[in-house]
């Protein structure tokens, strides 16, 4: 793929997120044609590295791209998402879809009307050890997995204390619905997707909002604790129809080790993959000989997950087919669950998500 024959891509929020994208698109040889950021400190930056034209206007972007990847703060998905898809353009939204079920639900049912696609942005479903773990189950070596353990863990990890990250208004939530979202859509593919019908959870605020917040690194300023405002860890259980479960660890802040394990449980074989690392081990037992309990490390060819995840958008956009992976009514699942554990931790019990059906459906 030549850069003049690539999709014209464009990028909607130049910030961190929208720059990793781009270093990303550039080693695919991709045709980035512009950004677009309401900050001009930020159009200008990115204009200045990338040489790139950078658009105050979103409509103006839209003019000339067509495809673009959103990677705004979550409040702003459902504008940027809507309008590009109504302008006939491809969609590659950044996780979560959005900061509310029900603008996530207006962007799946925008998505379903356009002639172009939407595809939610969980790129960890491309790293090498999952596409494995894809592999052997689609082959039976798993029998059927029935339950997975999903750990995202910071011991200390809060994106910024005073950014958008820890503002309920404009993300939503904090750890749930910032890296819990990956956790739970890591689990529920694993599971292929199956109905969610209840989940029962907690949310957390013990060390975003204290005065003194000791920490080794962050990922943006540390501003301070007024206006932190969201939850800092949970932990939650989500049933579904038939029968499978996740259990499920969240935090951006806490104290015990940092953990990004994902344990499946399956009927003939299990394992567990570290996302931090990148490793992979398969459990399995047999009685050839003897009973016998087996570990196997499995390693396979480091990838970037982002740049595999931004080829299948490209290609996509390429063939004027939506791809198969991260849909939207997958996403839209993933949302739901986040607002359900949200609404379980606020009401102390229980939420049925079974009249939860279609893109349009209101949650209880």
């Amino acid at each position: 793929m030549t850069e003049s024959s690539a999709p014209r891509v464009g990028i909607v929020g130049l910030g961190n997120i929208g720059q990793y994208h781009v270093d990303r698109l550039r080693e695919l040889g991709a045709n980035v044609v512009g950004g677009m950021d309401i900050d001009a400190t930020a159009r200008s930056h990115f204009t200045d590295t990338y040489g790139i034209a950078a658009y105050d206007d979103h409509e103006d972007l839209f003019d000339v791209a067509e495809a673009v990847i959103v990677t705004t703060p979550n409040k702003y998905h459902e504008q940027y998402a809507t309008d590009a898809l109504a302008a006939g353009l491809d969609v590659l939204l950044e996780k979560p879809l959005a900061h509310s079920v029900e603008s996530a639900e207006r962007i799946a049912a925008a998505a379903e009307r356009a002639d172009g696609f939407c595809m939610a942005g969980f790129n960890n479903r491309y790293a090498n050890p999952v596409e494995a773990i894809k592999g052997h189950q689609a082959e039976g070596r798993f029998g059927d997995v029935r339950h997975v353990e999903a750990n995202y863990i910071r011991r200390r990890g809060i994106p910024g204390r005073g950014s958008w990250f820890t503002s309920k208004e404009v993300a939503g939530g904090g750890a749930l619905i910032d890296i819990g979202v990956h956790a739970i859509d890591l689990a529920l593919y694993f599971l292929d997707f199956p109905e969610v019908v209840e989940v029962t959870g907690q949310t957390r605020a013990q060390f975003g909002d204290r005065d003194k917040y000791s920490f080794i690194e962050m990922w943006g300023e540390d501003i301070g604790p007024e206006g932190f405002d969201v939850d800092d860890s949970a932990s939650a259980f989500i049933r579904c129809a038939d029968g499978s479960t996740v259990s499920l660890e969240v935090a951006w802040a806490t104290n015990r080790e940092s953990s990004q394990d994902f344990v499946l449980r399956g009927t003939e074989a299990g394992a567990k993959f570290d996302k931090s690392t990148g490793d992979l081990t398969v459990y399995e037992s047999s009685d050839v000989g003897t009973d016998q309990l087996t570990d196997a490390e499995v390693e396979t060819r480091p990838n970037d997950a982002h740049k595999s995840e931004q080829e299948a958008f490209l290609s996509a956009v390429e063939r004027g087919e939506a791809p198969e992976r991260n849909t939207m009514e997958q996403a839209l699942t993933v949302q739901r669950v986040i607002d359900g554990i949200y609404r379980s931790s606020e009401r102390g019990e229980a939420v049925s998500l079974r009249s939860v059906e279609g893109p349009d459906a209101q949650v209880e």
